[in-house]
C-alpha cells in the first residue's frame, strides 16, 4: 500500500490555517437546540448505583446466599464463632465482587476522560467555545494544534496530524485531509482544519467502545464450580436428611432430638470453605507472577488462564514492536546500494523526530556504512504534495535534487519503470507501506529505488506462540490493518492458515476457521470473542488500546500489554509489566497450577461432605441416636474445612492441556473414591458398636475423630493425581493438616466437647487411617487413568 507520510512543521514555526471565512457558518441555536433533544449530550452515560445499594447487591446472588444460610444454620446450632468466621468468608467474596465492578466502571471513567471538556464550534456563524457536551451532529468544529476531537467529526478544510494511540494504540501518528473521519477522542499533533460534527456520545467509535464495555459479561468459573458442587451435593443431602427425618420419627425420637441432627446433617453438606480456597489460590499466584513481572488485576482471571484453549491476539504492539521500521530496501538504479539509497532517502527526512516516517528512515540509514551526504537546502513534508525533498550537492559540485514520499507523487516527476511498478505492487502485496525516492538534476530525476516500512514482529512473538500451541491453545491474530499487512505479520511469526476477508466477520466463528482477522472494528473484536465462547472456548485476549477494551473485559483472560493505554490496563483482567509476552505463558502455567490445587481441594470436599452425611444417617441406623452434634460438626468444619485452606499454597504441577470444570465426572469421581472411605468409617464404626460396646457419647467421639483423620488423610491422597508418594506436599500444608490432626486428638483424648476416648484407641485409629489412605490411592490412581476430570 502506499505510505501516509506524516506533515512536516515548517522552518518559520507557522502551521497551516484553515480558511474560517469560506466555512459553513454552522447549526442555528434553536436547531442546535432541537437535535440535542433529539440526540443527548456528547458523553458516555454514567451508571453509577449509591454506595449502599451497589453493596447490598453483591450479597443477593447464590455463593452468598449458600454462606448466608450457613450463617444461619451455625447460629441457630448456637456457634456464634463459627458462624463469624464464615461471616467474614462472606464479607471477603462481597468484597471481591465490588472492586471487581469498579474496575468496569474506572474503566468507563477513562473512557469519558477522553472526551474533550470543551469545544470550537460556529453557531449562528460566530466561532465560541462552548462544552463539548452540547455538541450535536451537524455542528461545524475547528481543529487546532493540542487539542483533542471532541466527536467524530468529517473534515471539510484544512489537514491535521491525529493521535490515536488512546483508541487504537497505533504509535504512528495519521494525517487525515479533507473528506476523511476523525474519531473522538483522539489528538491533534499538527495543522488545523474545520470539520462537521457527525456523531456524538454512545454513537461515537468511542462512545461504542465504552457502551460494549458495559454490555461485557462472562461468568467466572469459581461461580459455575461452586454451583456445580452445591448442586451434585444438594441431591445427596436432601435424600439423606429425608431418610434420617423419617427414620428418625419412626425409631420415636422427639422434634427436639431430630433438630439437631438435621441441623448437623445441613451444615455438613455445605462447603464453606471453598470460595475463600478460590481466592487464597489465585493470591498466591498473584504473588509469584508479580515477581515475572505480572500483575493481576482480577484474582478469577488467574483461575481463567487455566481453562484458555483461544488466544486472540491485538498485532500492533502485542506480536510487533508498535513502532515504524525499515523493512525492506530495493535500489532501481545502476550503481545505487540499499545504503546509497538510504542515505539518499535520509537526506530528504527531517531530523526532528516527530515524523516517524523520516525518523525510520533516518534510523536505519544510521545502521549502514555509507557516509552522511551534506544537504544544502531541506524542504520539510507537503501533505499537499505528499512529498519532501532536499538539495545535496553532487560530485562535480552541481545540485542534485532528492525527493521522497508517495509512489503516486513521485511518479509525477519520474515516472516508475515497469520493474519499479512491479517491486512497488509487490511491497504493497506483502504489508508493506511504501515510499519511492527520486533522485536526479532539475529536469532529469529518476527513480533510485522504493523503500518498504513496516512494524517489526517482536523478536519473542514467534517462540511464545509456540508455546501455547505446545500448552493447546490456538492463537488467533486480530487486528484493524489490511489483510495484506497481518497476513505478512502472521507469516513471521508463524501463524499459518487463512484470513478471514476483510469486513467479514461470521456470525458463527471457530478458532481453526481463521488463524487472521483483518480489518476488524472494536465492536467486531468483542463479537468474535463472544462468538467463540458460544462455541464453548475460554478465549484469552491480548490488546494495547483504548478500543480493545470491551473484547479485553468480555474474554475470560483479558490481558493488557506493557504499553498499553490506561483504558485497557483498567479492562484488563493481567497486565504485563515489562515487555515482551513471556507472562502470558508464565500466568497460564501458574493458572494451571492453581486450578489442580482448587480441583483436588473439590474433589476431597465432595468426598467428604458426601461422605459425612452418609455416615450420620449410617449411625442413626446402627445406634439410634445422631452420632454427630451440631457442636461437633462446627468442630470438624473447624479443624478440616478450615484448616485445609492451606490447599491453596500447595505444591502443584501444570497440565500440558487446558483445564475446564468438569462437575459430572468430578461427581463420578466421587463416588468409588467415597465407597472407600465410608465402607471404612462405617466399619470403624460398627467396629465401635458391636464390638467394644460402646455408648452413644463414645460412639460420638469415635465419629468425630474418625471422619478428621480420614478427612485429612483423603485430602493427602487427593491431592495428586499419581500416587501420593510421587509429590512431596509444601510444608505450610504439612503443618496445617498435623495442626487439625493434633487438635481433633486433642480434644478426643482429653475429653473436650465431647467424651474422652483412650489413648490406645486413639493409636489403632491412626493406624488404620494409614491403611485407608493406601487403598484409598490405589482405587484414585486406578480411576483417574481412565476417568479425566480436568480437560477441557
Amino acid at each position: 500500500m502506499d505510505a501516509e507520510t506524516c506533515p512536516q512543521q515548517p522552518p518559520d514555526g507557522s502551521r497551516p490555517r484553515a480558511n474560517n471565512d469560506d466555512s459553513p457558518p454552522g447549526l442555528s441555536s434553536a436547531e442546535a437546540a432541537r437535535r440535542l433533544a433529539d440526540t443527548g449530550p456528547n458523553e458516555v452515560a454514567s451508571t453509577d448505583e449509591r454506595p449502599l445499594r451497589r453493596m447490598l447487591h453483591h450479597f443477593w446472588s447464590p455463593v452468598p446466599w449458600m454462606l448466608e444460610a450457613t450463617i444461619i444454620l451455625q447460629l441457630a446450632a448456637g456457634e456464634r464463632l463459627e458462624a463469624a468466621m464464615v461471616g467474614v468468608l462472606l464479607l471477603t467474596n462481597v468484597l471481591v465482587g465490588i472492586i471487581q465492578e469498579g474496575r468496569a466502571n474506572a474503566t468507563l471513567a477513562l473512557l469519558r476522560q477522553r472526551l474533550a471538556p470543551r469545544a470550537r464550534l460556529r453557531r449562528d456563524g460566530a466561532w465560541a467555545d462552548a462544552p463539548a457536551s452540547g455538541l450535536v451532529p451537524g455542528d461545524v468544529v475547528q481543529l487546532s494544534l493540542g487539542g483533542i476531537v471532541p466527536a467524530d467529526v468529517r473534515l471539510l478544510s484544512g489537514s491535521v496530524l491525529l493521535d490515536q494511540s488512546m483508541l487504537t494504540g497505533e504509535s504512528v501518528a495519521v494525517e487525515q485531509q479533507r473528506g476523511a473521519l476523525a474519531y473522538a477522542g483522539a489528538l491533534v499533533r499538527r495543522g488545523e482544519a474545520i470539520a462537521e460534527v457527525a456523531a456524538t456520545g454512545p454513537r461515537t467509535y468511542f462512545g461504542r467502545t465504552a457502551e460494549l464495555v458495559k454490555a461485557a459479561d462472562v461468568e467466572s468459573s469459581e461461580q459455575q464450580a461452586v454451583l456445580g458442587v452445591v448442586k451434585a451435593l444438594t441431591g445427596v443431602n436432601m435424600t439423606i436428611v429425608v431418610i434420617m427425618v423419617a427414620y428418625a420419627h419412626h425409631i420415636g425420637m422427639t422434634v427436639t432430638q431430630i433438630v439437631p441432627l438435621v441441623l448437623a446433617a445441613l451444615l455438613s453438606a455445605v462447603p464453606v470453605a471453598m470460595p475463600a480456597v478460590f481466592t487464597l489460590a489465585a493470591t498466591v499466584g498473584a504473588g509469584r507472577l508479580a515477581q515475572n513481572g505480572v500483575l493481576l488485576a482480577r484474582l478469577s482471571a488467574l483461575q481463567e488462564a487455566a481453562m484458555v484453549d483461544v488466544l486472540c491476539v491485538d498485532k500492533t504492539g502485542t506480536l510487533t514492536e508498535n513502532s515504524l521500521g525499515v523493512g525492506s530496501v530495493i535500489p532501481l538504479a545502476q550503481g545505487i546500494s540499499a545504503a546509497a539509497l538510504l542515505a539518499r532517502a535520509a537526506a530528504a527526512s527531517s531530523s526532528d523526530g516527530q515524523d516517524p516516517v523520516d525518523a525510520a528512515v533516518r534510523a536505519a540509514a544510521l545502521k549502514s556504512a555509507e557516509p552522511r551526504l551534506t544537504v544544502r537546502r531541506f524542504t520539510p513534508f507537503d501533505p499537499a504534495a505528499k512529498m519532501s525533498e532536499a538539495t545535496i550537492a553532487g560530485v562535480d559540485g552541481e545540485d542534485i535534487r532528492i525527493v521522497k514520499g508517495s509512489p503516486l507523487a513521485i511518479a509525477a516527476l519520474a515516472p516508475l519503470s515497469d520493474e519499479a511498478e512491479t517491486a512497488k505492487t509487490k511491497l504493497s502485496g506483502d504489508g508493506y507501506r511504501v515510499l519511492a525516492v527520486a533522485a536526479g538534476r532539475a529536469g532529469a530525476m529518476a527513480v533510485i529505488g522504493l523503500i518498504g516500512l513496516s512494524d517489526p514482529p517482536r523478536a519473542d512473538s514467534a517462540p511464545l506462540l509456540g508455546e501455547l500451541a505446545a500448552l493447546g491453545i490456538t492463537p488467533v491474530m486480530i487486528t484493524g490493518d489490511t489483510a495484506d499487512t497481518a497476513a505478512t505479520v502472521a507469516r513471521a511469526v508463524g501463524l499459518t492458515g487463512p484470513v478471514c476477508p476483510h469486513g467479514h466477520i461470521p456470525e458463527q466463528a471457530g478458532p481453526q476457521d481463521y488463524a487472521v482477522y483483518a480489518g476488524v472494528f472494536p465492536e467486531d473484536k468483542f463479537k468474535l470473542v463472544r462468538a467463540f465462547q458460544r462455541g464453548g472456548h475460554a478465549v484469552g485476549m491480548c490488546g494495547d488500546g483504548a478500543n480493545d477494551a470491551p473484547a479485553l473485559r468480555q474474554a475470560q483472560m483479558g490481558i493488557a500489554v506493557s504499553s498499553a493505554t490506561d483504558v485497557a490496563k483498567s479492562a484488563a483482567g493481567l497486565v504485563l509489566t515489562v515487555p515482551g509476552l513471556r507472562g502470558i505463558v508464565d500466568c497460564i502455567e501458574e493458572g494451571r497450577s492453581a486450578f489442580q490445587r482448587v480441583l483436588t481441594f473439590t474433589l476431597s470436599t465432595l468426598v467428604n461432605k458426601a461422605v459425612t452425611l452418609i455416615v450420620m444417617g449410617g449411625g442413626l441406623v446402627m445406634t439410634g441416636e445422631a452420632v454427630l452434634t451440631p457442636l461437633l460438626q462446627a468442630l470438624w468444619m473447624l479443624t478440616s474445612d478450615i484448616a485445609m485452606m492451606a490447599r491453596a499454597a500447595d505444591r502443584a504441577t501444570p497440565t500440558p492441556y487446558p483445564n475446564a470444570w468438569r462437575i459430572r465426572e468430578l461427581t463420578l469421581a466421587a463416588l468409588p473414591l467415597g465407597t472407600v472411605k465410608l465402607a471404612y468409617a462405617m466399619t470403624v464404626l460398627a467396629l465401635g458398636w458391636f464390638w467394644l460396646r460402646l455408648d452413644g457419647e463414645a460412639m460420638r467421639s469415635l465419629t468425630f475423630l474418625t471422619l478428621v483423620l480420614a478427612g485429612q488423610a483423603t485430602s493427602l491422597v487427593l491431592r495428586e493425581h499419581d500416587h501420593v508418594w510421587r509429590s512431596r506436599p509444601a510444608a505450610i500444608l504439612v503443618a496445617a493438616m498435623v495442626t487439625a490432626a493434633a487438635l481433633a486428638t486433642a480434644f478426643a483424648w482429653a475429653g473436650w466437647f465431647m467424651a474422652p476416648l483412650p489413648g490406645w484407641m486413639v493409636i489403632a485409629l491412626y493406624g488404620t487411617t494409614v491403611g485407608y489412605g493406601f487403598a484409598l490411592d490405589a482405587v484414585k490412581v486406578a480411576m483417574l487413568r481412565r476417568l479425566p476430570i480436568d480437560r477441557r
